[in-house]
């Protein structure tokens, strides 16, 4: 079975956490800890992307065989100069890379390499950026992939990409440190929300 596709039961995830079994049954009830029960027999299984999620989002540690999901990151820009830079920027980073030079080659790709995040250029050709930001909002599969814009448009569309789904941009010629700075704080220092008690 796919490390991206793989399910834990409830004893999984309290043994990653060092909790009690029904503690992890508390943290699904209250919503905390996405999870989806099997037909018939009710038994609750959790996704290891939203288990990784769940890690992030109370400061808990990822385990070692968990840390690639935090690190993936799908590179979308036609100009492969652009590509190719922010692919050296991540590697060094830690992080492992892939690059897709159009909106149908990413569409494939997520579905293969299931990205923490992607960076997007707008304009491109044949599928652009809109339509590669709509296309990820709408497959369940990809609720948690984060989309960070990198893009040379005008301001207007930048902010236009947030509005149909994004979660942030950067605007072209955007530099190294502040790039990392960006994806870290969506994937990595993702922000703390409510924490489980």
């Amino acid at each position: 079975m796919k490390l991206e596709t793989q399910t834990l039961t409830t004893g999984e995830v309290a043994k990653h956490c060092g909790v009690h079994f029904r503690t992890v049954i508390r943290w699904i009830e209250k919503g905390y800890l996405k999870a989806y029960q099997l037909p018939g027999r009710g038994d609750n299984r959790v996704q290891l992307t939203d288990f990784v999620e769940f890690l992030k989002k109370n400061s808990l540690p990822i385990p070692a065989a968990f840390q690639q999901l935090s690190k993936r990151v799908l590179i979308v820009d036609d100009e492969d100069a652009v590509a190719q830079s922010i692919q050296r920027t991540l590697h060094r980073e830690g992080f492992e890379t892939k690059i897709a030079s159009d909106g149908f080659k990413a569409g494939i790709m997520m579905g293969l390499f299931s990205p923490t995040l992607i960076t997007l250029d707008i304009q491109m050709p044949h599928v652009d950026g809109f339509e590669v930001i709509r296309f990820v909002r709408a497959q369940p599969q990809l609720k948690n992939t984060k989309i960070l814009v990198v893009s040379g448009v005008a301001e207007s569309e930048l902010k236009r990409s947030i509005e149909i789904g994004a979660d942030a941009y950067l605007a072209k010629p955007v530099q190294p440190e502040e790039l990392v700075k960006k994806i870290n704080e969506l994937v990595v220092l993702a922000p703390q929300e409510e924490k489980v008690s």
